[in-house]
């Protein structure tokens, strides 16, 4: 049984967006919309802004955005139905129970004994790593510099050199070979049938949040490859939504988290005393993992190997964290390669040194781009320049990135004011008016162009849900097929479906997207901004954004025609005619941004 669709936008409707959201942040009213400080990121200028007409929140500094139900789910850690049980308890909407199917508590089940045999294995490998067989692997982690309490701390085991101890363990539990089998604790072949997957391993277990055994990852003992081996992704374990040592992280009471890359990089700065370390899974970071990290902190310390892999690592992290709204830093460690090394080496002072002088995230993006130019010629410093220009556009709100222009300028020796104009070029060329000068690359150019279409569409569908009173006026000469990112055709369709009954409600539009990255995305759409100061600039933007997605639009359906297609080839050749007059001016939008 799932809750009618009826009765969920009855109980959002009950519930005004702004009255929910001043309960949890402070809100004052500048024309149209309310802002705030974002509770999803640390700012000090208020870049949270929520719109009454839209009944939609949105985040111009970290992206964060939805309708009533994905703020209490984002704020709250609320599953859906959670957050629409509050909403409706709030609102004195009664909801019906829910019963749940055979297959759900099937499931449920299945996942209660998975994390049972977890929890054996756990012990068992716990009291091998104590046994007289555990000694090279005892030896090895006291090589480490590991004590007896980080030991078991960690709930560090070991997994014996015969590859069956564990399988006869658990059968003896009277544990059936096919619950064995989806535990991801053993390989299976016709020739040896079920076998233990990991022996003679040091093994830690992985936990979840709430300190349940999850899964294993295990270091060989010798020369065996490969040299680190987690478990497969099951039932309860999933690589990309967990984090090694945040079941401890979490409560450490620091001001940030520290995201580095191994196991031993985790146990040896909790056992230094930096015990809100964590690591990803033997994955680069996801953007499931980055917002998990934000449900604990504002701040992200980003430690990986001090070598190339180690920066692409960080580079590709950034963007990631960034978008989950948490401010990061990254940390130096050289001329050491990983933090257990560093520790050993200098000690836990000189470790909270490099910590606390931490190089800002953009920054170190931009010091990373310098390899790619050549810094003392000058088309190259010209191209370094623009491409830091392009960068600089992420940041949506004025002051912020007003404040990192001035520090680009104090670094680079570039006047902050020739800065701002690279900048404000390059957004106006990302609504649809061209830049001059024209990218060395076809490759970049094929990129730029395609970027610019995605942003046409972004804008269109802002604009659209921000000014009503243009809808008819443009939907003169745009439709739903148009939109050619398929995301963006949805929403269009269901805004064009949604003014023909003359109900344009983005935030009803929302509840049919369940993913929380695609609600994201599609709040993102309704709250595309580019820094034009008059009418002016806006009507001469909104045609630039009209031609341009007539120009996509065209491209597109050029693409698919399939050559007997008379009706669509005159269809196309009406809408080439259309564009080439609005090119001309010979066609004229009349609209009002008032």
């Amino acid at each position: 049984m799932r809750y009618s669709e009826d009765l969920i936008e009855e109980i959002r409707m009950k519930n005004d967006i702004v009255d929910v959201i001043s309960g949890y942040v402070k809100l004052q009213r500048k024309g149209s919309s309310y802002f705030g400080l974002c509770p999803f990121h640390n700012e000090k200028s208020p870049s949270f802004s929520v719109s009454p007409s839209k009944q939609m929140y949105y985040c111009f500094g970290c992206g964060a955005g939805g309708n009533v139900f994905t703020f209490l789910m984002e704020y709250e850690n609320f599953t859906f139905v959670e957050a629409l049980r509050v909403l409706a308890e709030r609102a004195g909407v009664e909801l019906p129970q829910l019963e749940y199917s055979k297959e759900a508590k099937a499931q449920a089940d299945l996942k209660a004994t998975l994390l049972e045999v977890n929890k054996l294995a756990a012990k068992y490998y716990y009291y091998q790593l104590r046994r007289e067989g555990g000694a090279t692997a005892m030896a090895y982690l006291k090589g480490r510099e590991l004590s007896d309490e980080t030991i078991n701390q960690f709930g560090l085991g070991y997994s014996d050199k015969f590859s069956d101890d564990l399988y006869r363990y658990l059968k003896s539990k009277n544990y059936s070979d096919d619950i064995l089998r989806e535990s991801g604790l053993f390989n299976v072949d016709e020739r040896r049938g079920m076998y233990d997957k990991f022996w003679n391993r040091v093994i830690f277990p992985i936990m979840d949040v709430n300190n349940r055994v999850i899964g294993f990852g295990g270091r060989v003992m010798g020369d065996a490859k490969p040299k680190y081996l987690n478990s497969p992704e099951t039932k309860i374990f999933d690589k990309s939504r967990n984090l090694y040592g945040l079941n401890l992280a979490r409560v450490s009471r620091k001001k940030n988290l520290i995201i580095c890359e191994g196991y031993m990089d985790v146990i040896a700065m909790h056992q230094a005393g930096f015990n809100n370390a964590v690591a990803s899974l033997g994955t680069a970071l996801t953007s499931q993992q980055a917002s998990l990290l934000k449900r604990y902190t504002d701040e992200v310390l980003i430690i990986y190997d001090s070598d190339e892999a180690g920066t692409k690592a960080a580079l590709r992290a950034i963007p990631m964290l960034k978008t989950a709204g948490l401010s990061t830093k990254v940390i130096n460690l050289r001329p050491y390669k990983d933090p257990d090394e560093f520790i050993k080496n200098l000690g836990k002072e000189a470790f909270q040194e490099r910590l606390d002088h931490g190089m800002n995230s953009f920054l170190f993006e931009l010091k990373a781009l310098e390899g790619n130019y050549d810094m003392d010629d000058p088309q190259g410093k010209t191209d370094f320049y623009k491409e830091t220009a392009r960068k600089l556009l992420r940041f949506e709100d004025e002051l912020e990135r007003g404040n990192y222009m001035q520090a680009v300028a104090a670094t680079y020796g570039i006047s902050t004011e020739d800065l701002r104009k690279m900048v404000n070029r390059l957004a106006l060329r990302g609504a649809g008016i061209p830049e001059p000068v024209k990218p060395k690359s076809g490759l970049n150019r094929t990129r730029e162009k395609q970027n610019g279409f995605e942003m046409s569409q972004k804008l269109m569908l802002t604009w659209m849900t921000s000014y009503p009173e243009l809808f008819g006026e443009i939907a003169k000469y745009i439709s739903p097929e148009d939109f050619t990112k398929p995301l963006y055709h949805t929403v269009a369709k269901m805004l064009f479906e949604q003014y023909e009954t003359g109900q344009l409600n983005p935030a009803r539009l929302l509840n049919y997207f369940t993913d929380n990255e695609e609600q994201k995305e599609v709040a993102a759409v309704f709250n595309a901004t580019i820094p034009l100061e008059t009418d002016e600039e806006r009507k001469k933007a909104l045609l630039d954004v009209v031609c341009r997605m007539k120009e996509d639009s065209i491209a597109h359906r050029t693409a698919s025609l399939e050559p007997t297609d008379m009706q669509g080839l005159m269809k196309l050749m009406q809408s080439k005619k259309e564009l080439e007059d609005l090119k001309a001016g010979k066609l004229h939008l009349h609209i009002s941004f008032k």
